[in-house]
């Protein structure tokens, strides 16, 4: 992954919100970076293989019978247990990150003033835990 961009799926329902973060990552990093409002769309787009999925909790807001992000976590993890999946709601109660937590999600991100900080940190923290598990295994196939 030297030179290749990092494959960054958005999915949330507030299109305000999704369009800020999209900046706000394109002005940052050098990302590239797909965005889907319902996690139907996210589902339907997995073969284009993301590095990172940040997956808002609801996803209600514009189909009231679309997928919830903790069903839609269950089928990207179904589907690719090794996707990362950083869950982002404006809910900020212990029992929803815990939730996010035991259900394989890699962090839960309060959306705030400091949510995308906080989300390039996770990215970074991703990528570092990727590079020391490709090491552990290059030196395990060695012993």
């Amino acid at each position: 992954m030297k030179n290749e961009k990092i494959k960054l799926f958005l999915v949330d329902d507030d299109a305000v919100f999704l369009k800020s973060l999209e900046i706000e990552f394109l002005q940052n990093a050098d990302f590239d970076i797909e965005t889907y409002p319902t996690g139907e769309r996210c589902m339907a787009s997995l073969s284009h293989n993301p590095d990172v999925i940040i997956l808002d909790y609801f996803l209600d807001g514009i189909d009231k019978t679309a997928m919830n992000g903790m069903d839609t976590l269950d089928k990207i993890k179904a589907y690719n247990p090794d996707i990362p999946v950083v869950m982002l709601s404006s809910q900020d109660k212990i029992e929803v990150a815990v939730n996010c937590m035991h259900h394989r999600a890699f962090d839960y991100v309060v959306k705030s003033e400091t949510a995308f900080t906080r989300l390039q940190k996770i990215i970074t923290t991703i990528f570092r835990y990727k590079k020391m598990e490709k090491e552990l295994s290059w030196y395990m196939d060695r012993m």
